[in-house]
């Protein structure tokens, strides 16, 4: 299974990146209903630790996303993502705050994104609103973004907002730059997986106890080549920092 495949390999995690580049990750049992609620800050513990059989060192990991509010101002819309041949970063930024993990440890952040559902989507725009078109195109080949930090100590970790903010989407299904692969007018779940870095030799026995994958559905969104939404279009314009050349001139300026 993929998710002893994590574990096991959580030595080889924290030594070299690109053997797991085109890792796929999208059999982990970890969302299996992503219509579910879940609650911004998500954890192995302490309710489920023992069905979780986690290894302590990740089993009282909590992780929060930051921005949450924006998030949701987005998902309340409909969240668009631009993909593009070249590779476009998110808005908003994927960053959270971690705690519990052990300080003297060391971990692996990684994220992957997996498909809502088995369909493919088109924009109405005379309803204002996503619409199913048909049946999803084959799924493109799963990758997934180690957070350049990685390896780091758990102390480090905590210590400071984690951002993915140098993460890529392309619709580019021969990019070679290592950016994440979707498939245009399609939903995406993105989901953050923190690895224990275990260099045991025995490592994989414990294979299924050296990771916890955390996921928040006001992140979902659909990746696009170019904006359906208007009010989306302007929100992020509003919202983006790199945007602000395309606001309106303040009166006084004009």
């Amino acid at each position: 299974m993929a998710q002893d495949g994590l574990g096991a390999h959580s030595n080889a995690l924290g030594q070299d990146h690109n053997a797991w580049s085109n890792m796929n990750l999208f059999s982990l049992p970890v969302v299996s209903d992503l219509s579910q609620t879940f609650s911004l800050t998500m954890s192995c513990s302490p309710d489920n630790a023992r069905s979780c059989a986690k290894a302590p060192e990740v089993a009282s990991v909590r992780v929060q996303l930051e921005m949450q509010s924006l998030w949701r101002q987005f998902d309340q819309l409909g969240t668009e993502m631009i993909v593009t041949k070249a590779g476009r970063r998110m808005f908003p930024t994927f960053q959270v705050h971690i705690s519990g993990m052990d300080p003297a440890a060391e971990y692996v952040l990684l994220m992957d994104f997996i498909p809502v559902d088995e369909k493919r989507y088109r924009y109405a725009f005379h309803s204002s609103s996503w619409l199913v078109a048909g049946c999803g195109d084959v799924a493109a080949p799963g990758r997934v973004h180690f957070h350049p930090d990685s390896p780091a100590w758990g102390a480090q970790w905590m210590k400071q907002t984690v951002s993915f903010d140098r993460l890529k989407l392309t619709n580019n299904l021969l990019d070679d730059n290592g950016h994440m692969i979707l498939n245009s007018m399609h939903r995406y779940q993105p989901r953050l997986h923190v690895v224990l870095v275990d260099r045991s030799r025995n490592s994989q026995i414990y294979a299924h106890r050296n990771f916890c994958t955390f996921t928040f559905p006001e992140t979902r969104f659909i990746a696009v080549t170019a904006y359906q939404n208007h009010r989306i279009t302007q929100l992020k314009i509003a919202c983006n920092p790199f945007a602000k050349g395309f606001r309106t001139a303040e009166p006084e300026n004009r």
